[in-house]
């Protein structure tokens, strides 16, 4: 393989690790490998920290391709807390509030989750990478400012309901959605939508576009797979 001229990898991106952690692993091992000092290496669509699952990784000149493969459509697997909330909509910050949910049943979940389903608005979370004002809004948001996005367009292709626990107040649920989709969100609006709070406790994305999660391979098994390849190095 010829990384330096571009080739697309997909990883299944581990639990805590930002999508840069995986990135600059992936750039470390190929310089090492390849004998170079530096080598263009990119992701197509970032995972949050506590997500798991699909990044796609170009090298070289397949870095130009980013844009193209980050469009694709995306499916994810998630999990939602019902009855309390976060700053950011996950586990990454301690619950900020709590809300009643003895009034959620199974059937109120099917009748509010067709809403989200389709063309719709959402407002990105404050924790997020969207700009404001020319600065990244997590920035802003973890500095204690005020932060106000504007709701963008985008579309839920699919929402299915995996599963319900009455007991815990947990949902599971799978998700097929256009790019800028922000499935903390989601969360949060079904939350609302229910007349309670939700956040996600879980999520792993197992698709973009072709590209399964079962395709990919984990960070630790990378060094053993380059032992079978054949990269080039510059002269």
């Amino acid at each position: 393989m010829d990384f330096q001229t571009g080739e697309i990898l997909y990883f299944d991106k581990p639990l805590k690790w930002t999508s840069f952690n995986l990135v600059a692993k992936v750039r470390w091992m190929l310089c090492q490998r390849l004998g170079v000092k530096k080598l263009k290496v990119g992701h197509a669509g970032t995972l949050d920290p506590l997500a798991t699952g699909v990044l796609i990784v170009c090298t070289g000149r397949a870095t130009k391709r980013i844009d193209e493969l980050q469009a694709h459509t995306k499916e994810y697997v998630a999990t939602l807390q019902l009855g309390a909330t976060t700053p950011c909509f996950d586990l990454e910050k301690p619950i900020d509030n709590v809300y009643p949910t003895d009034h959620i049943t199974l059937e109120s979940i099917e009748q509010v989750l067709p809403r989200f389903r389709g063309r719709i608005e959402q407002i990105p979370p404050a924790f997020s990478a969207c700009k404001v004002d020319g600065h990244r809004a997590y920035k802003l948001a973890r500095q204690g400012e005020e932060v106000e996005l504007k709701p963008k367009v985008l579309v839920i292709d699919e929402l299915e309901l995996l599963s319900f626990d009455a007991e815990r107040m947990q949902l599971s649920i799978r998700v097929v959605c256009s790019k800028g989709t922000y499935i903390r969100a989601l969360a949060r609006d079904i939350g609302q939508a229910l007349r309670s709070g939700a956040h996600l406790i879980s999520l792993r994305r197992t698709r973009i576009g072709d590209v399964r999660v079962e395709q990919c391979m984990r960070i630790e098994d990378f060094e053993a797979w380059l032992d079978g390849q054949e990269p080039q190095s510059e002269a």
